[in-house]
């Protein structure tokens, strides 16, 4: 028996560090366009227009991609529990 909590412990961990890593790679993806942005030279009418296209594009890109990693990792560690509880 110990050995299946273990397992299913260490599956907890795998599923976590999964999500960090995708959060990340999200998060240095967003970093990657700062810069190209800033790189760019743009006015500030250009930075003022790209803002708000961001705000509209984030909510159709980013929030389902992170909601998905979430998901994901939430109900694997339901799955998880459950199994280190029966």
């Amino acid at each position: 028996m110990l050995d299946f909590n273990a397992f299913t412990v260490g599956l907890i961990i795998v599923v976590c560090v999964i999500a960090t890593v995708l959060t990340y790679r999200v998060l240095k993806e967003e970093e990657h366009k700062q810069k190209a942005y800033k790189e760019s030279g743009q006015t500030i009418e250009d930075e003022l227009q790209r803002s708000l296209e961001y705000e509209t594009s984030s909510w159709s890109s980013n929030v389902p991609i992170m909601s998905w990693i979430y998901i994901v990792a939430t109900v694997l560690s339901i799955i998880a529990f459950v199994i280190y509880m029966a």
